[in-house]
């Protein structure tokens, strides 16, 4: 523990014994009564307290601008981008209303936005334009096994010509060779050319490889006896002559089971400016639950989710090019689990720690390691501690961002699993041979934690559930700081509002936390009343604002390119200790793999501060940036905004 905590700790028992000792000369009855919420008022207002602990307040829309809020982004203007989609509720999505809403966390203000798609579950990542690229959302809403009327499931359209595709529209039927039972596609699909193999030394022509297309369909009528228990083929009605000799289906077992969400191919941009979204190239792969990371040519890979059947992507990922605004495929496959956690690492390499949010077979694409995106080489990286508690774990760049060291927090078991993880995990990406070590503990096994890098170089980690998705009431009314110098958490105010499921937090450029969302399962301990979305917003003002003053910064250039510098006015340049160039959040289901703060070296002349960005574009990637100085006291000044080009 370092000598500021052990400080911070000692005067909080002080304070705290005094208080108590004085209310004990009072009688037991008044004692009770001021020892519940009255006296807990009173004690997190009392401004010692909130210099030791900072201070949680909740901040309630009103009514008309309330939604439930899935992603959240901090935008170049200082104002947070709060996106519902439908929300996680059928009755949004069957009515079409998808909610969007601009919040100025400092004037108060909050506008509706008009929300072309439902982005609920969508991916999206900051752009170098400054804009926010967002891919994927919903398509269908999830059926549970006892919801699903008509069987169902996925058709696997082979197409034998090698001379020409086959399209075919929404609506199209199938009729089983063996059990007669007919089937009918919910959308259209195009089935590629067979492709014409030879043989690499006679040149002789060997076969055609079927081209595939792949689509849901549905019995045409509910009920049981519309199932089908094997694998068969089907005819495809409407076809005639090369067409319906050559093109056909296989399914596996059409039923009534559990039928998963389904993606959408549409991408935009969202201008944080004229605060609208624009329509862009969509993805070749539908996809609900991705994870979208900048790589090293500035251009945006897109990887997992299901698809538009309900299927996880087959490990066909993409890349988009800002400037095209147009998608290209990879050309070799690698799968991930959902919103997995990937960060372009100083080399150009891409690390993933592990972290992902669900959907995606147990035994593939969970193990952490560094890919090599280029030549899709995978080096794993061992010594993870609870190996098979990582969904719904937070996985954090520890600051400086130059120090390459991650922390991966808490983490649950597979699916609906009651199994969580107290354990931190560290590692060091500099290191000769890579490998986790554990960090301290958490108190509680913790699920859906939430991490956020202050400018003094903490890690704010706060909320999670025990359980999946709260249930048993297991929200963890908790926060900690961890000091990566000291690798030790310090304890800190407890919030207000419990944070499982679709929650999440980002920095403020004047350096307090916002935390959304929260999705509870069941309401109750007994897991028998039904939960209900949290739709309050929680700021956290962290200690370093209640000291007597802090450092302000202004002046001083716009955009500084990489391996440039700046200057910058401050009156307390004298006491400047560090500088730190924090990328803005973009965040949603324990994901954010765009927060990351850099080191900047700088030098003071007078009441000038002279800063210098590192030249390493994968350090610090193209986009806006928010600058902080910090006093000896590890006070933060308010964010001046920087862009680097």
């Amino acid at each position: 523990m370092n000598d500021r905590a052990g400080r911070r700790r000692a005067r909080r028992l002080a304070i705290g014994t005094a208080v108590v000792l004085a209310l004990a000369g009072m009688n037991g009855p008044w004692l009770y009564r001021f020892g519940t919420q009255k006296y807990h008022q009173y004690q997190i207002n009392r401004p010692e307290y909130k210099a030791e602990n900072g201070k949680w307040e909740v901040v309630q829309f009103p009514e008309e601008y309330r939604q439930n809020t899935i992603h959240a982004a901090l935008l170049r203007t200082g104002k947070v981008l709060l996106v519902a989609g439908s929300g996680n509720d059928q009755d949004n999505f069957d009515a079409k209303r998808f909610d969007t809403r601009v919040w100025d966390p400092v004037k108060g203000t909050i506008k509706k936005v008009d929300t072309p798609k439902d982005l609920f579950c969508t991916g999206h990542t900051q752009l170098a334009n400054g804009n926010l690229l967002i891919a994927g959302g919903t398509k269908r809403y999830e059926k549970l096994k006892g919801d699903v009327t008509k069987a169902g499931g996925l058709m696997i359209v082979h197409n034998e010509n090698p001379d020409r595709p086959v399209t075919l529209p929404a609506g199209t039927r199938f009729t089983g060779k063996e059990g007669g039972r007919t089937f009918v596609s919910k959308d259209p699909v195009v089935v590629e050319r067979a492709t014409k193999v030879f043989d690499k030394k006679t040149g002789k022509f060997l076969r055609n490889d079927p081209g595939l297309g792949r689509i849901y369909v549905e019995a045409q009528k509910s009920g049981r006896k519309y199932e089908t228990g094997t694998q068969d083929n089907y005819r495809i009605q409407g076809l005639t002559g090369t067409d319906a000799r050559n093109t056909y289906g296989i399914a596996q077992k059409l039923a009534l089971d559990k039928k998963d969400f389904q993606g959408i191919r549409d991408a935009f941009e969202f201008d944080p400016v004229a605060e609208k979204y624009i329509k862009v190239d969509p993805m070749k792969e539908a996809r609900w639950y991705p994870t979208l990371t900048t790589l090293s040519d500035g251009k945006i890979l897109s990887v997992s989710g299901l698809d538009d059947i309900g299927q996880l992507v087959p490990g066909k990922n993409e890349v988009f090019d800002p400037r095209t605004r147009k998608w290209t495929y990879l050309p070799k496959v690698r799968q991930f689990p959902t919103y997995p956690a990937l960060f372009l690492m100083q080399n150009g390499k891409v690390f993933y720690s592990g972290s992902n949010a669900g959907y995606g077979p147990d035994n593939v694409g969970r193990v952490p390691g560094v890919w090599d995106v280029a030549d899709n080489e995978f080096t794993k990286v061992p010594g993870l501690s609870d190996p098979g508690e990582m969904e719904t774990s937070g996985t954090v760049l520890l600051p400086p961002a130059q120090d390459e060291k991650f922390m991966v927090i808490g983490g649950g078991g597979v699916g609906e699993s009651a199994r969580s993880s107290d354990r931190t995990r560290i590692v060091d990406l500099k290191a000769d041979s890579p490998r986790f070590v554990d960090g301290p503990t958490l108190e509680k096994g913790t699920r859906y934690p939430q991490a956020s890098i202050l400018p003094d170089d903490s890690v704010l980690v706060s909320g999670g559930s025990e359980d999946y998705r709260g249930r048993g009431d297991s929200n963890i009314l908790q926060a900690r700081l961890y000091h990566p110098d000291t690798n030790t958490f310090e304890s800190m105010a407890d919030p207000l509002v419990g944070r499982n499921y679709h929650s999440g937090s980002l920095l403020l450029p004047d350096g307090r936390v916002m935390f959304f969302g929260s999705d509870s399962l069941y309401g109750d301990k007994a897991n028998t009343k039904p939960g209900v979305f949290e739709q309050r917003i929680e700021i956290y003002t962290p200690p370093y604002l209640y000291r007597d003053s802090r450092p302000s910064l202004s002046g001083g250039p716009q955009t500084i390119a990489r391996g440039a510098s700046g200057t910058f006015t401050s009156p307390q340049a004298s006491v400047i200790k560090k500088v730190r160039l924090i990328r803005p959040s973009a965040s949603t289901h324990v994901t954010d793999v765009d927060q990351r703060s850099i080191e900047l070296k700088f030098t003071v002349s007078g009441d000038k501060v002279k800063v210098t960005v590192p030249e390493n574009k994968n350090l610090v990637q193209s986009g806006w940036y928010m600058l902080f100085v910090d006093d000896d006291q590890g006070t933060p000044s308010e964010a001046q905004w920087v862009r680097v080009p």
